[in-house]
């Protein structure tokens, strides 16, 4: 009886403690050997509603929450929250919220923390759009590397970008913010961008998330209005708008943002055959969406819904994930589910999307920033030279007449408001960019012509206003010169978010300056920092040279320096075509034909635009040998591949863009009148011979998309453009 008893104790004793350390042990959610949705099924299990609906929420703090309000500012803000957006450069409070979060929640979700890093963070590349000009993704891969380096040190782990949307009007500011006019480079961009933010694994240091923006059809605003209605039917949605999409998605792109826009009658924001049926079931992506700021109340003005409880509803219901700054989600979310006007399992599976990118972003193990200094994270010397590097490749000289560049005299009048700004240079979007740190155009000159040539320095008058007190100034600078480099432009306000223009000329003053410039009778190399392509139809004939810039960023003196000394030959070629009149906007190269070729046109200005895409002109020639290609007649599951030689046939070395374009001239969904399908940019010697090559899958580059977003493809004449040579294919 008594051995009985004891066993008995000895058992009850065992299962005790076998219980306490059952119940000791971590949850499987904390475990990092489990796979990630073991993970995220596990923290979901354990999460309240209320904890559920505050992960699809986002808030925004940052520059009015200074160190004395650190405190009141974690107060304010609720500990389980999903997202910040943070912006600030110093990691403490971020820290200290994500403390709170981590280590003094139920259950210890990270906060993951957002930004606008679009072209930089404290050091700026140049604009996204001049970017393009590079025709050089690697470069634009390694400059969205180091904006991620100089963010995530700085507490950002999830940048809102690339911004994708291929736009052909220029009136719309938010043009700079892209890669162009053309669906397959915005395409090729946009792989570069994600791969350069996020690497080969996003829960690496020194690495963000990206976010593919904005999903979908934003950059056709009607008159390049902001937030403004787009009429776009589904076929040109998938053969125009939604190729750099699913791009970013197949290159592993971690989120996307949905559009403000208004797409044929309904809202981006609400918009289930894009934010599901397209992203999530067609591509298979499995991150989340957030809408853009305030975008969910917004449907409200858009007429879309009658109160914000509907906005909740109509956005959730078609997709989107996590509500940006309107707070409908959490006010009207959980009321939604009690009038079972949304579901519990729609609201575990956003959830459990939102869970997943933080598992992949690494949060749950390294859920702080380290501590650095400003010195060891930004500016540094590897960073500036990048910067530099690639404003160099994005300079297009547009026009050259009798070789006036490179400068070759010693007398250079240097006028223009451009020429010593430290701000506008910088372009739209510049996240914690710094005028200090900005080298001038004219500190650029001083470099680079140091004991070479004398530079006279005129300001002439500001960017914009009716101040001419600069002019005599600047006339009898020109008169002391052998040649004039004015340096004319846009403000960085003149793009970005919500600064659309009805005209994109050069603001009227400095048209006036350059027309007396003229007056002088000196040569002059017009040099333009823009964020677009401006209407330059006018002034052209007045100009011996035609150099664009565009907005540089923070190395904006040497770059420009470097070519006009020669010291760099430009290889920069246009990604967007400048028109000769704003009346021709919107104007791109592959639009499609009209049923009477000779008419139609405009009566009162030239139809041709001022420069095409593609084009950009150097210091040297290059000559092309003919196309040839590996056979002329094949069948439908046949490969190809076409190449030309390239020979440097002048007397400097250069870098070449090889664009090849395609044609289909009968089709059963009408096509444009052609297509860049590859290009290729290779560094050619003088004399050397390069040869570029194009490997064509033809369901792929000769196929076309119809509504579905169904490749197909048909037999007949394909055609292969590369310059003014045509190659003719014959698919069976």
């Amino acid at each position: 009886m008594k051995k009985t008893f004891i066993l008995s104790c000895t058992v009850l004793l065992t299962l005790c403690l076998a219980g306490c350390k059952s119940s000791d042990k971590e949850p499987a959610y904390k475990d990092a050997n489990l796979s990630i949705e073991k993970r995220v099924n596990d923290l979901l299990s354990r999460m309240t509603l209320d904890e559920k609906i505050l992960q699809l929420n986002q808030y925004a703090t940052g520059p009015n929450d200074n160190p004395n309000n650190i405190g009141e500012v974690i107060r304010r803000l609720p500990s389980e929250i999903g997202s910040l957006i943070y912006r600030t450069e110093d990691p403490e409070l971020r820290n200290q919220l994500q403390k709170v979060a981590v280590e003094e929640t139920r259950l210890g979700i990270p906060i993951i923390f957002g930004y606008d890093v679009i072209h930089g963070f404290r050091t700026i590349f140049p604009i996204p759009l001049a970017q393009a000009m590079s025709w050089n993704p690697e470069l634009v891969k390694q400059a969205a590397s180091v904006a991620a380096k100089e963010a995530w040190y700085s507490g950002i782990d999830w940048t809102f970008a690339p911004m994708i949307d291929v736009a052909r009007d220029g009136r719309w500011g938010r043009i700079a913010e892209g890669y162009g006019e053309d669906p397959y480079t915005t395409a090729v961009f946009t792989e570069a961008a994600v791969q350069g933010f996020q690497g080969e694994d996003m829960s690496e240091p020194e690495k963000l998330a990206a976010c593919l923006k904005h999903f979908a059809g934003y950059g056709a605003c009607e008159g390049g209005r902001d937030y403004g209605y787009t009429e776009i039917s589904r076929q040109t949605l998938w053969d125009t708008y939604l190729p750099p999409y699913e791009a970013g998605v197949k290159a592993g792109a971690a989120t996307v943002m949905s559009a403000f826009t208004n797409i044929s009658g309904v809202p981006a924001t609400i918009n289930k055959y894009l934010l599901t049926d397209v992203l999530k079931e067609k591509w298979g992506h499995d991150g989340f969406i957030v809408s853009d700021w305030g975008a969910i109340g917004q449907l409200l003005n858009q007429g879309a819904t009658a109160d914000s409880m509907e906005c909740a509803v109509r956005a959730f219901n078609a997709g989107l994930e996590m509500d940006m700054m309107s707070d409908c989600y959490g006010k009207f979310l959980k009321k939604a589910l009690e009038e079972k006007k949304v579901s519990l399992a729609q609201i575990d599976e956003s959830v459990r999307r939102i869970l997943r990118v933080k598992f992949r972003k690494g949060l749950f193990e390294n859920p702080y920033t380290p501590s650095t200094t400003p010195e060891e994270r930004f500016l540094l010397p590897e960073s500036k030279a990048l910067a530099q590097k690639l404003a160099e490749e994005t300079i297009v000289l547009l026009k050259n007449e009798n070789h006036i560049l490179p400068l070759s005299s010693k007398n250079i009048g240097v006028i223009g408001p451009m020429v010593k700004d430290n701000y506008d240079v910088m372009g739209c979007w510049t996240a914690h960019g710094n005028k200090a740190d900005v080298e001038t155009i004219w500190e650029g000159l001083q470099k680079e012509f140091e004991g070479k040539a004398n530079l006279i320095y005129a300001k002439g008058c500001e960017i914009e206003g009716d101040d001419h007190t600069g002019f005599s100034e600047a006339m009898n600078v020109a008169r002391r010169s052998e040649i004039v480099l004015l340096f004319l432009g846009e403000s960085r306000w003149f793009t970005g978010e919500d600064a659309n223009r009805s005209q994109i000329a050069l603001p009227v003053i400095q048209q006036e300056l350059l027309r007396k410039i003229k007056e002088t009778g000196k040569p002059i190399v017009l040099v333009v920092s823009s964020g677009r392509a401006v209407e330059l139809g006018t002034v052209e004939p007045l100009c011996d040279a035609i150099v664009e810039m565009w907005h540089p960023g923070t190395v904006a003196g040497t770059p420009i320096a470097r070519v006009l000394s020669g010291a760099v030959n430009p290889s920069g070629k246009l990604a967007l075509t400048f028109p000769f009149s704003g009346g021709q906007m919107p104007i791109y190269y592959n639009a499609r034909p009209g049923g009477r070729p000779l008419q139609g046109k405009y009566t009162d200005i030239q139809t041709a635009p001022l420069y095409e895409f593609g084009h950009g002109l150097s210091y040297t020639t290059f000559t092309y040998g003919e196309l040839k290609a590996s056979a002329t007649t094949l069948n439908k599951q046949d490969k190809l591949t076409v190449s030309v030689d390239v020979t440097n046939s002048g007397d400097r070395d250069g870098a070449e863009v090889v664009h090849w374009f395609i044609r289909d001239p009968v089709c059963s969904i009408t096509r444009p009148m052609k297509e860049l399908k590859h290009f290729e940019k290779q560094m050619i010697k003088v004399g050397e011979t390069k040869t570029f090559t194009f490997d064509v899958d033809l369901l792929r580059d000769f196929g076309f998309v119809d509504e579905n977003g169904d490749r197909f493809l048909e037999a007949g004449e394909y055609q292969i453009i590369v310059k003014d040579q045509v190659l003719k294919v014959e698919v069976k």
